[in-house]
């Protein structure tokens, strides 16, 4: 599928030259209103039918049965912890930025720490770098660039995308699952660290201990994209239950 791949190519260039300290700094100060939009759950699923994410090489069916899918993995492998279904659920709900007319890559792809000089696992490492304004200042080209050592990712400024925006969503409107699942939605675009195994230099002990939690998540993320979709009607039910457990009601975006 080579249209597919230059596709994917050219929305991580894009994405590799523009996100740059200010750049996300300028997101997060943007999106910290919420003031996008107030939906439910649910109606932030159903929008997703919406996106084709163009980073994305194996998808080309609607977002919401990706999101049902993991979920439903997950489900079945870990039965007695329903707050770790509910994470298959939301973990791609960032992805609404899009539809806000936010460019893909401003939204999609693997995420990489900004501030610091990118390392080898980031994907197209290579050939996707050379005109990132950061990297011809000193302050964020060395491998710690503005960061100290162990500082813990939370303290790391993260490219922006889904991910982190829909932690900062969870977080302001409170929603009551445990720290391991925060943890999920923020890290898990952030390949080159939990399957590359790099910027270990910039990790805590937290980091390290949440570490095995996100590649445990990762497992049902990648390879939970069949083409065999699930009956979505019959398990809405079961996830509205669990959303008026953890996070319900009309949210602000």
């Amino acid at each position: 599928s080579g249209p597919l791949l230059d596709r994917v190519f050219a929305t991580y260039k894009l994405m590799h030259t523009h996100q740059t300290v200010d750049f996300v700094r300028k997101k997060h100060a943007q999106f910290r209103s919420f003031s996008y939009k107030r939906m439910t759950v649910l109606e932030a699923v159903d929008m997703l039918d919406g996106l084709v994410d163009e980073s994305d090489p194996d998808v080309d069916f609607p977002n919401s049965f990706h999101a049902f899918q993991t979920a439903e993995g997950i489900r079945q492998a870990h039965p007695d912890k329903d707050w770790f279904h509910l994470v298959g659920l939301l973990h791609d709900l960032g992805k609404v930025l899009a539809l806000a007319g936010e460019p893909q890559w401003a939204v999609v792809g693997d995420t990489f720490p900004v501030g610091c000089r990118p390392q080898a696992s980031v994907v197209f490492h290579d050939s996707t770098f050379q005109d990132n304004p950061d990297l011809q200042d000193p302050r964020y080209s060395s491998e710690l660039g503005m960061y100290q050592p162990h500082c813990g990712l939370e303290n790391v400024l993260m490219s922006w995308g889904h991910d982190e925006y829909m932690y900062q969503v969870m977080k302001f409107n409170s929603f009551s699952l445990p720290p391991e699942a925060f943890y999920m939605i923020r890290f898990h675009s952030f390949y080159p660290w939990h399957t590359g195994g790099d910027y270990r230099q910039l990790c805590s002990e937290q980091d390290l201990a949440m570490l095995p939690w996100v590649q445990e998540f990762n497992k049902f993320d990648l390879y939970t994209k069949c083409p065999d979709l699930p009956d979505v009607g019959q398990l809405r039910p079961y996830y509205q239950g669990l959303i008026d457990k953890y996070c319900p009601g009309v949210l602000s975006w």
